[in-house]
Order: structure tokens, then C-alpha cells, then sequence
């Protein structure tokens, strides 16, 4: 059995699945364009890698303890939950919807044209200052590793501003590479991917060895309040320290950005978004546990020095520069995956006419089976983004919460219409199996309230992270208009993305609300 696309691209032979998987998507009014030889593991590393605990542990356990002392360690476990619920509607969904652009292919079916589209237009914005944020992570490991990486200046602190110049610099080299990557193919990223998640998870086990076994107190310092709870309002300090983790447990759904070029997606891709949270919170829980109980002191020095000061009283120089290594390596991968699913979902929306120059952006090369012109694209608003953040000491802290928060808003773009159409009946028919005849996976008679509990803790994530923080978004007191950071970069992109929208233009595979 063969494939052919559309757009030219070669006929290439295919395993029956892969086959039915094709027939699959055509029924949604698709052609297979995108080559389709993604496997289990890679769909995992997809997800996996976009979480990246090795990087954003890095670069965010500072953040956590600063607020809220050891006893941080408990919005972890919180954040997972409210974080699996939403998982969990993406896994059911995902296995109806197996197209590229999930988040906005499944908001649309759930939700109808408008609603689909925003919910892709702040996912897609998201993803691009997610892997501006992403590359920045580079500028915490590297000058440690080697003082001659801090190119510009001698402070590498990232909330100096030679630090944050340099940041800027190392980011927009690593994005240059992994663009160059991604337009070679897919095949070729899968393989970076897969090596580097393989990596990552061995450093993540290596560092979780390394802590626990030069532990200094037991795991009764997750109770400890720390400085934080010597002054009133520890609730709030606790609530404020859960951004740490709401940063991190996202993009556990890339799996279904890539379902178009995955093989028997309606299977594969349900368990991989569950397995890459999953996964993550439990690396990520040990690695906070075992910081916290190795940890020289739990004072400022932990404050300020974050994970890679822990890691360096307990490996010492050379064992630490190696492990520092292996984090550069899934600070390179989290920044690919991220690119990667980007451009996806960009190509996506592009193959809908729903984006300027749709028919550029929706092209796909016939030798690599890739969407080149969006890969670039994304590239080039990455180092935009971080060439208007020079001097900027407050960079990462202003990237991050930025994009998660539209993250969370465009993950409420699926949740909230999907619990809607629940109380309609759905899912009710359709495609009941999977390519190897296999019953698709469902909640049954816990969806509604799991989609309840999952929109729930959506909105009140969003409220959290857009809450104007100066401590966060503001920390040295110069620019006192980045504590409204949030709230003015969502009304900027919601503003952005109406004078956007194709209004007047029929969608050219239009949908039945919820079918």
C-alpha cells in the first residue's frame, strides 16, 4: 500500500496500519502530506521533551523556594493533578481528532470556528515565546561550564543585564540549529529527539541518585515553611511559589500535535500525552525532594542558587560540569520539541486558509515531508522576541509566565466547550476503534466530571499566573509596568488576533460542532 500527498510528495511504501492511518485522516477531508513514521517512543519524547524537567527544574526551583520555602515542594503534586485532569480530556480527545494542530482542531469540533481559532492563535503565540523562554535556559548552564561562553560581559546572572544580553545571544545561536533541524525533516528531529530525551531521563536519574544519596535531612524538610513562614500570609507566598510548577507541567499534549505523522495515532497518541506528564511529575517530584534534602543550607544561597548550586556541593566541579552538560542537551531538545510542535500546529491552521500567506505556510516539501517556510518563520520571531528582551533583567521571569498563561487559555479553549458538548451527549458515535481494531480511550461515565474539575482549575491558574506579581515580573523595581505583563500581553494577543482573523472566508473543511 502506498501514500501520496497531494502537494507532490513522493509515494512511499507503507505498513498496513500506516495505510489505514491515511484513509483515517482522509475522512476528515485531509491528505497524508506529512510522513508518517513516528513510533511509540518518539510520540513519548515529543511530550516528554517539551516538559524538559532537567530544564525548567533549572532554571525555575529558585523561583518555588524564594516564595515558599521547602514546603513548596507541595504544588507540585497539586499542580500534577489539576494538570492530569486536563490530560486526561486531551487523551480522549486525541484519540477522535488525530489531525496535526490539535489544540486547534480539537477546539474547533468542540467549539466551533471562532472559538477553534483563537484557541490555536494563543497556542500557537505561546509556543513561539515558550521556545524564546526555552532558549534562554542556556545562559544558566553553559558560562558555568565554561567561562568562555559568556560572550558578552562577566556577570552571567541572568537578572544582570550582561547576563541577559548573553542569554540573548546563546538563545538565537541554539535556534538557528534547531530550525536548520526541523526543516531537514521529521525523521531527522525524531532522531535528535529520541537521543536526547534518552539523555535526559538518564541525567534525570543520575541526579535524583546523586541527591538522595548525599542527603542531609530527611524528607520531613517538605513541612518546613522556611523564612516565607515567619511572616504572615504564608498562603499567599504558597500560592505564589505554585508557578514554579505551572510553568513546568505543560506541553504534555505534543503528542497530539504530531499525530499526522505518527503511526496509529488514535492509540499512541492518548497514552503518550498520560505517559509524558506522568513521567515528568514523578522525575520532577524526586528531584525537588532530593534538593531539598541535600541542600548545604536552606537559606538564600539555595534562594539564589537554585538547583546547580545543590548539584555543585554534592558532585564537586568536574562531576557537576557534566551533568551541566547533559542539561544543555534537554535545554536543546525542549527548545526542538517546542519549534517542532509549533510549526505543526501553524501548518495546520495555514492548510485551513486561517492564517496570512496560508498557502506559503502550508506547502510542504516533497523531499523531507516537512513544513519548511513555518519552521523558519517561528525561528525568526524566537530571536525577535529575544532581541526586544536585551537588557531586560526580569527576561525569563516575564517570557515564562507570559506563555504559560496563554497556554492555560488556550488548553480552557478545548476543556471548557468540550464540557459543553458533554452535556450534549458527546462523544456519541464516530470512530470507536483504533487502526489495529482496539476500543478507543474514554473517561465513560467520569468525563463530565473530570471536565469539570479540569476547567475548574484551569480559570484559576490563569487568575494565579496574570495576577500582577512585582516580585515576579518585577524584581529589581525599574519597569513597574512589567507587573502587568500578563494581562497586557493577553489583551495585546487577543487584540492581535482579531485584526487576524479571516473573517469573511468560509472555512474550506467546515465541521459539525462537536461531531
Amino acid at each position: 500500500m502506498t501514500s501520496t500527498a497531494s502537494t507532490g510528495v513522493t509515494s512511499q511504501p507503507v505498513s498496513p496500519t500506516t495505510g489505514m492511518d491515511a484513509d483515517d485522516l482522509s475522512e476528515f477531508g485531509y491528505d497524508q502530506q506529512l510522513h508518517r513514521s513516528l513510533g511509540k517512543f518518539a510520540s513519548f519524547a515529543a511530550g516528554f521533551s517539551f516538559v524538559s524537567i532537567l530544564t525548567t527544574i533549572f532554571q525555575l526551583f529558585g523561583l518555588g523556594f524564594g516564595f515558599g520555602g521547602p514546603a513548596f515542594f507541595w504544588t507540585w503534586p497539586i499542580v500534577y493533578a489539576g494538570q492530569f485532569l486536563v490530560a486526561l480530556c486531551f487523551a480522549e480527545i486525541a484519540a477522535r481528532y488525530p489531525i496535526s494542530g490539535a489544540i486547534y482542531q480539537w477546539s474547533r469540533r468542540m467549539g466551533g470556528e471562532v472559538i477553534g481559532w483563537f484557541g490555536g492563535w494563543f497556542m500557537m503565540i505561546a509556543q513561539i515565546v515558550t521556545a524564546s523562554a526555552a532558549a534562554i535556559a542556556l545562559q544558566v548552564v553553559l558560562p558555568t561550564v565554561w567561562s568562555g561562553f559568556q560572550i558578552i560581559g562577566d556577570d552571567p546572572d541572568l537578572t544582570s543585564s550582561s547576563g541577559a544580553a548573553n542569554a540573548v545571544l546563546l538563545g538565537s545561536i541554539l535556534l538557528v540549529i534547531v530550525t536548520a533541524i526541523n526543516c531537514v525533516g521529521v525523521t531527522w528531529m525524531s532522531r535528535v529527539n529520541n537521543i536526547g530525551v534518552t539523555c535526559e531521563l538518564v541525567g534525570v536519574v543520575a541526579v535524583i541518585l546523586a541527591l538522595f544519596t548525599h542527603a542531609q535531612r530527611g524528607p520531613s524538610v517538605v513541612f518546613d515553611t522556611g523564612v516565607p513562614g515567619t511572616q504572615p500570609g504564608y498562603i499567599w507566598a504558597f500560592i505564589v511559589s505554585g508557578l514554579m510548577a505551572a510553568y513546568v507541567m505543560v506541553g504534555f499534549g505534543s503528542a497530539g500535535e504530531l499525530a499526522e505523522e505518527t503511526k496509529n495515532p488514535r492509540r499512541v497518541a492518548p497514552r503518550t500525552i498520560r505517559m509524558a506528564l506522568t513521567v515528568s511529575a514523578i522525575g520532577g517530584g524526586l528531584m525537588l525532594l532530593g534538593a531539598l534534602m541535600a541542600a548545604p543550607t536552606l537559606g538564600e544561597e539555595l534562594a539564589t542558587g537554585g538547583l546547580p548550586y545543590v548539584l555543585d556541593s554534592v558532585l564537586g566541579n568536574f562531576w557537576g560540569k557534566v551533568l551541566l552538560c547533559d542539561v544543555a542537551v534537554a535545554i536543546f531538545i525542549c527548545t526542538l520539541a517546542i519549534q517542532t510542535a509549533c510549526s505543526r500546529l501553524m501548518f495546520s491552521m495555514a492548510r485551513d486558509g486561517r492564517l496570512p500567506f496560508s498557502k506559503q505556510l502550508s506547502h510542504v516539501n516533497s523531499r523531507t515531508g516537512t513544513p519548511i517556510l513555518p519552521a523558519i518563520l517561528i525561528g525568526l520571531l524566537c530571536i525577535g522576541i529575544l532581541l526586544v528582551n536585551v537588557g531586560n533583567s526580569a527576561i525569563f521571569a516575564t517570557l515564562a509566565s507570559v506563555c504559560i498563561i496563554l497556554i492555560y487559555l488556550a488548553y480552557l479553549a478545548v476543556t471548557a466547550p468540550m464540557l459543553y458538548r458533554r452535556f450534549q451527549g458527546w462523544p456519541n458515535g464516530g470512530v470507536a476503534v483504533d487502526a489495529e481494531g482496539k476500543k478507543l480511550f474514554g473517561l465513560g461515565r467520569f468525563g463530565i466530571i473530570v471536565n469539570i474539575l479540569a476547567v475548574a482549575y484551569g480559570t484559576l491558574m490563569v487568575i494565579n499566573l496574570a495576577w500582577p506579581r512585582t516580585e515576579v515580573f518585577d524584581p529589581s523595581g525599574e519597569m513597574p509596568i512589567l507587573r502587568w505583563a500578563g494581562p497586557i500581553c493577553i489583551v495585546a494577543t487577543v487584540l492581535v488576533g482579531i485584526a487576524c482573523y479571516p473573517r469573511g472566508k468560509e472555512h474550506p473543511k467546515p465541521v459539525t460542532v462537536g461531531a
